[in-house]
């Protein structure tokens, strides 16, 4: 699960990271009374949206010369212009795709007076399998750029954790980061605080980008982008709360409701398949053939023909799907119990697409059964080359 910057700041706060005062708004009748909240007289308007490059990004609505979904204000009167002209328009960054996202909360926030901007993040490293801390002096919008063209420049300390952060590990990120003097002992205080504030929240991701040294030679958190493990969901309330499902795909919140692992993805043939592997074989066996698949969908081992069902309804309710693709291979999923969720789901929605079944395993005879006697217009399919062979021609 994604949150926005506002709320992450305010769990990196809660630990005690340093971070600027800030108010958070959905309206633009709010922002002068958000801004005199603040000291200035510089003031930063953030378009609150799960993408980053905001800074880079371009509105719709506003033409290529508008500014981007970051902006610098020095009065007041300038926070309530930029408010009034980002709220409700559609910004497009790198990460949003062309169809971008709509803007319906910003975030006011005191401004800084920046001397170096760091990049600093924390992952789970699947190599070691262990927390580490990824970070680079090279710190701001061009970070991506750094990570392709300079990847020298980027430093991985991986953290053990029977012990966590130590005062090795904190040497070692103040000299990757060159930091020295005041900034050099905030980081002693601030790393151990951002490892710990991962541990305890479950976090998968915690990116600070910028992390700065400010003229004064103090540390702050100037931007934070932050992932929770949501399997780990059910022990925090208070994250759960933060959710924001405006931002999220309509089809992916209907599919968690039946704990469906679904990701919608930019291609026209839809999928259905049991098991996260054979959901990336069929995928890419699809692409091998010349399409590409409209979602990810794994209805997992144990599903019921309800869940079944709901998953096909979702995948055909996605306008860009012409054609939709079963692939089955029964082990604990049994194929009887496929072919009547399909069964069932097209004859309440309809079929206006090709669809193509394969199966394989458990009850294979019986599911093929239920599939040939329902009367519907279905294509079988001996294997998974097959399948993909006549998804892809039906489709063409």
């Amino acid at each position: 699960m994604n949150i926005h910057e506002y709320q992450a700041k305010q769990v990196l706060k809660g630990f005690g990271a340093p971070v600027a005062e800030g108010v958070a708004i959905t309206r633009a009748d709010q922002a002068e009374a958000a801004a005199r909240q603040l000291p200035g007289p510089l003031y930063v308007v953030k378009s609150q949206i799960h993408a980053g490059g905001r800074g880079k990004g371009r509105f719709k609505e506003l033409g290529p010369d508008a500014k981007g979904g970051v902006r610098l204000a020095r009065s007041i009167e300038e926070v309530v212009a930029n408010a009034r002209e980002m709220l409700g328009n559609t910004l497009v960054t790198a990460q949003t795709g062309p169809a971008g996202k709509q803007v319906n909360r910003l975030y006011i926030e005191d401004g800084a007076d920046i001397e170096r901007e760091l990049y600093c993040s924390l992952l789970v490293d699947r190599q070691y399998g262990r927390i580490a801390f990824v970070v680079s002096t090279e710190g701001g919008m061009d970070i991506e750029a750094v990570a392709h063209d300079t990847p020298e420049k980027i430093q991985t300390i991986v953290i053990d954790p029977e012990t966590g952060v130590t005062t090795a590990d904190v040497a070692k990120i103040n000299t990757a980061l060159k930091l020295d003097g005041a900034a050099a002992e905030d980081g002693e205080t601030l790393f151990p605080t951002l490892y710990r504030a991962f541990v305890d929240k479950d976090m998968s991701m915690l990116e600070i980008n910028p992390l700065i040294v400010m003229k004064d030679g103090r540390l702050r958190v100037l931007d934070a982008k932050v992932s929770f493990d949501g399997n780990a969901l059910f022990r925090h309330e208070d994250i759960r709360a933060l959710r924001d499902e405006t931002e999220e795909d309509a089809k992916e919140i209907e599919a968690s409701q039946w704990d469906l692992a679904y990701v919608a993805l930019d291609g026209d043939i839809g999928c259905m398949v049991n098991g996260a592997g054979l959901a990336m074989a069929t995928m890419d066996i699809i692409k091998l053939y010349g399409a590409e698949p409209a979602n990810f969908c794994d209805v997992g081992g144990g599903a019921s023909k309800e869940k079944v069902a709901a998953a096909f309804k979702i995948i055909t309710a996605d306008p860009a799907v012409k054609g939709i693709l079963v692939n089955i291979f029964g082990g604990i999923m049994r194929c009887d119990v496929i072919a009547e969720g399909v069964v069932a789901a097209v004859k309440e929605v309809g079929l206006k697409v090709p669809l193509v079944v394969r199966l394989e395993g458990t009850n294979v005879t019986e599911g093929k059964r239920i599939l040939n006697e329902s009367g519907l217009a279905i294509t079988a399919a001996d294997d998974l080359d097959d399948a993909a062979q006549k998804i892809v021609a039906a489709v063409g």
